[in-house]
């Protein structure tokens, strides 16, 4: 009994999976500032609103994986090799390049920036002066960090080292929200939907930092690499609920803990860190300093791996981290991401931008997989049953308006 206690533990460790890295991909500062934002305004109840973005996440996700595990080829690969007219698939090419390239660089600088202000609670990081320019030498350290694990690590190294800091950053958040000690029955009463105007723009956010395109991406090609056949369905299935579970867990502590903040407004991460100094003293400070550079690094991580990915998938080039095409693309997002956090370079018309492209991107992909997982000639036994269909049609219609709302707040319309 107890072998086969320990066999059962030794199988589940040796089949967990990339899950945990759309945890760390999905769980950055703009994570972390939104859901605290959340809290200081609302109190717990929005929570129900990220209980749905779990949903979302985990049914788009598992479809993403499956498609990778019966295809053998991630959503890149297969947007490239679709049977479509040469003006339709150049088009799809070149949208879903320019919208994960320009967002996830737009990303990679506010992840940097976001371990930064992290690192600022153990370690003053000086300004290097170097002419006219001005270099913050801790988002230097924290990009170049990043990029050295991705060039010279490969994905089974760079998979261990990103669920270690999940499940520490995992740590750091839930103890801090457990410390304050939140009347729980009120938490309970926050899974009660309820919603009024002043809630929606919160509650989009909400949705739009968990329901992310470059992660549908990203899952599929890590996915068919970790397990390679469609036997594995079950191991990839089991490793992206945990997952997304366990990061929506994370979400939810950091809204409780922004519900307890004591600043007078909230408009930096400076703020969350003043307000929550004065609650929990020094240590709650070091938990949430900890938490917050974790999220920064291991999404400074992810990326530009899933942006290296989309690029090197579309163009046909081989996807091993250590190829050249791998690296060219990896450092580019990199390098790109480290000047505007290492500049000081305010980069809200490329995040505008982004938001744009993303607001585009997202029910695109998220309809189209759902699409591709109804075609039997590529998926055979391991297309979608009908309730997954009709779930994801709800899922679909729910980005619909997430996208509808990113172009309208990147074009000031008042359309919510």
């Amino acid at each position: 009994m107890a072998k086969n206690k320990i066999l059962r533990i030794s199988d589940f460790l040796k089949n967990v999976g990339p899950g945990p890295i759309v945890a760390a991909a999905f769980i950055g500062p703009g994570t972390v500032m939104v859901c605290t934002l959340a809290g200081f305004n609302f109190g717990y109840s929005l929570i129900w609103g990220l209980l749905l973005s779990v949903i979302a996440t985990v049914i788009l996700q598992e479809t993403a994986g499956r498609i990778g595990l019966a295809t053998g080829k991630d959503l890149a690969q297969l947007i490239r090799e679709q049977h479509a007219t040469p003006i339709w698939k150049i088009f799809q090419m070149v949208l879903v390049l320019v919208a994960v390239v320009l967002g996830n660089t737009a990303y990679e600088s506010g992840n940097i920036t976001g371990a930064q202000l992290g690192l600022q609670v153990f370690w003053q990081s000086p300004n290097l002066e170097i002419g006219p320019l001005v270099i913050q030498s801790g988002n230097f350290l924290i990009g170049l960090t990043a990029f050295l694990l991705l060039i010279l690590g490969n994905h089974q190294v760079i998979e261990k080292l990103l669920v270690s800091l999940v499940l520490l950053m995992s740590i750091a958040f839930i103890l801090t929200a457990i410390w304050v000690r939140p009347d729980w029955s009120a938490v309970l009463s926050g899974f009660r939907p309820s919603l009024d105007s002043s809630q929606i723009t919160t509650l989009v956010a909400l949705i739009g930092t968990t329901v992310v395109p470059y992660n549908l991406f990203l899952y599929a090609s890590l996915a068919k690499n970790k397990w390679k056949s469609p036997h594995h369905i079950p191991w990839m299935r089991r490793d992206i609920v945990l997952s997304v579970i366990l990061g929506g867990l994370v979400s939810m502590a950091i809204l409780i803990v922004g519900s307890v903040n004591q600043s007078p407004e909230i408009n930096t991460a400076q703020d969350i860190a003043i307000g929550l100094e004065k609650v929990f003293g020094e240590f709650g400070k070091y938990l949430m300093g900890f938490g917050l550079l974790a999220a920064g690094l291991t999404s400074s991580i992810t990326a530009p791996l899933a942006a290296g990915l989309v690029i090197c998938g579309i163009m046909g080039w081989s996807q091993e981290t250590r190829s050249v095409s791998m690296r060219l693309s990896i450092g580019t997002v990199v390098s790109l991401g480290l000047v505007f956090a290492s500049l000081g370079i305010k980069a809200a018309q490329l995040i505008s931008l982004a938001q744009l492209a993303n607001g585009i991107l997202l029910p695109l992909i998220s309809g189209w997989i759902i699409w591709l997982a109804n075609q039997k000639v590529w998926m055979k036994s391991h297309k979608n049953p009908f309730w997954i269909n009709a779930i994801s049609i709800l899922i679909w219609s729910i980005t619909l308006i997430l996208g509808v709302k990113s172009i309208s707040s990147v074009l000031n319309l008042d359309i919510f």
